[in-house]
């Protein structure tokens, strides 16, 4: 894994940003560098993995808590909330990852070549030891991006090779839920990609429902096994998320970020933003920059 780390130092440093996010020119993959200890970061996460090469991590689903650190790989299979927290991180030793997005289109063509599993645990977020056949294949492709040239012919064999090592590991079963033709899951995700382009707007559960091919019922019963959370519910932590983006980031005020979201009342707004973040938004937002000022 030393090389792997020294491959994702070397771009996360030449490409700093405040997030500590950099993309990569291949679609689905980047770094996240820290060199202290981050404050609450609260998410509806994509399905992905995330090989952590150094510092420590906390990360909650619902429930569930999970601590881990260098060597381990977080996977989170479907569209879920998490809240989560980079424990451990410094100057001398900054917390480094490398994050890639599952395909499910890859992983479906995938599956139908690889021998049948029993059906996984339906449980979306787990954490295990770093496969080395997955670090290598990571390995491989962070090489690439030092040959740009070779990005078009050889990324995507890549990530698909990146892709088969998860779907042969431990959590093969889990992950191939993600590519089930016309599976539940995949028919969630529908919903969810609606979701997510017009979180700001308002959607009826009809129509949501029409996209995911189910009835109203049937959909809200398999929306809410799939993320843990209602359509409604879902809806309100992406506009509350992106509110805080929008304090933070953009430096909108209040009543700014609230109606670019797509609330039309500013109290209900500050009661909900109270209840996931934990303070008024004008606090929350002053105590994350109290902290990056701290952190730099």
């Amino acid at each position: 894994m030393t090389t792997l780390l020294a491959a994702v130092r070397r771009h996360a440093e030449a490409h700093p940003n405040d997030a500590g996010v950099s993309a990569t020119p291949i679609p689905g993959l980047s770094t996240v560098r820290a060199t202290a200890p981050s404050g609450l970061l609260h998410d509806v996460s994509r399905p992905l993995v995330c090989l952590v090469l150094q510092g420590r991590k906390h990360v909650t689903m619902g429930t569930r808590d999970f601590d881990f650190g260098a060597g381990d790989s977080l996977l989170i299979t479907a569209d879920v909330p998490t809240v989560s927290q980079i424990t451990a991180a410094s100057l001398a030793a900054p917390y480094l990852s490398l994050v890639l997005e599952l395909d499910p289109a890859v992983i479906a063509d995938l599956a139908a070549q690889m021998p049948a599993e029993p059906p996984a645990d339906p449980v979306p977020v787990r954490v295990d030891p770093t496969d080395a056949e997955t670090a290598d294949a990571a390995l491989r492709l962070m090489r690439l991006l030092d040959r740009p040239a070779s990005l078009p012919v050889l990324g995507a064999p890549l990530v698909r090779e990146m892709h088969y090592w998860l779907l042969a590991g431990r959590h093969g079963a889990a992950i191939r839920r993600l590519g089930w033709p016309d599976g539940h899951v995949e028919r969630i995700t529908r919903a969810v990609a609606l979701l997510r382009a017009e979180f700001a707007k308002d959607l009826p559960v009809e129509r949501l429902a029409a996209v995911a091919g189910m009835s109203p019922s049937s959909f809200h019963q398999h929306f809410r096994a799939v993320t843990s959370l209602s359509p409604r519910q879902f809806q309100k932590h992406l506009r509350l998320i992106e509110a805080r983006r929008l304090l933070v980031s953009e430096g909108l005020s209040a009543n700014n970020a609230a109606f670019a979201v797509g609330y039309e009342s500013m109290s209900q707004f500050t009661r909900e933003y109270g209840r996931l973040f934990g303070l008024s938004p004008v606090r929350d937002a002053k105590a994350i920059r109290s902290l990056a000022t701290a952190a730099a």
